[in-house]
């Protein structure tokens, strides 16, 4: 088995003996499923064994986590619009996980552009299911009569996507060539008072601040727009059933 590396998107690749690639596959891929394996496990953790009055903490975890979600659906979309609760609450989970593990040395799944990209096509279609549902196919299809309208319902999946993934990426992209230019002033530091390249093992400047950084853009920055990516989607999916 060969992982390459050389591409903006790493993949898994299985090879025969000649070298040919037998079976391929994005880490992307490999990091979503470990999320939704981790999302499962704390779903079955915290909801064994649960009694009608919370007798401990985890039952106590999951009514918050619960009532969180219920919240957030009830003050944006509504009363009417709460069987999105599930979707939104797993939306969420998926999203905040698959960035906070870039903390783990995993690549985030939300710098995919594939992944943001899927997840807004998902928003889209619940968008365009609302409208249609609430206000018929036939005044649905009237108003694309307008090219403006059409460039309108593209652009909106195409802002999420590019917004989650834009943010995700360039925070990585900062922090690499931030890791980069610190060890160039160690080496500059060690050389200007006179220690060579081959007699240290580390680089003093890249011990500390690359933690700083990596805390600011996975941890806030990654909780900032999973947040903002799920508050768009219940914006835009009740707007649907506004539309005209």
């Amino acid at each position: 088995m060969n992982i390459d590396v050389q591409g903006p998107r790493r993949m898994i690749q299985l090879l025969d003996a000649e070298g040919n690639i037998r079976f391929a596959i994005s880490e992307s891929v490999v990091t979503g499923w470990l999320v939704i394996l981790a999302v499962l496990a704390v779903c079955l953790i915290l909801t064994h064994n649960m009694q009608k009055v919370p007798a401990g903490k985890k039952q106590c975890a999951a009514e918050y986590i619960v009532n969180f979600c219920n919240k957030m659906v009830r003050s944006n979309m509504g009363e009417d619009c709460m069987n999105y609760a599930p979707y939104i609450g797993a939306l969420f989970s998926y999203i905040l996980l698959g960035t906070l593990i870039s903390m783990l040395g995993f690549r985030s799944i939300t710098a995919d552009i594939s992944v943001t990209g899927t997840l807004a096509v998902v928003t889209f279609v619940l968008i365009t299911y609302n409208k249609i549902h609430a206000h018929g196919i036939g005044a649905y299809l009237k108003t694309m009569i307008n090219p403006l309208n059409i460039i309108s319902e593209v652009a909106t999946p195409v802002a999420m996507a590019l917004r989650l993934f834009g943010n995700v990426a360039g925070g990585m992209i900062i922090t690499v060539i931030l890791y980069a230019a610190l060890g160039s002033a160690s080496g500059a530091l060690y050389n200007l008072i006179g220690i060579h390249a081959e007699t240290y093992y580390f680089n003093i400047f890249q011990i500390g601040i690359p933690a700083v950084l990596s805390v600011y853009f996975d941890l806030f920055s990654g909780t900032i727009q999973s947040y903002v990516f799920i508050m768009l989607t219940m914006i835009y999916i009740q707007m649907g059933r506004e539309y005209y």
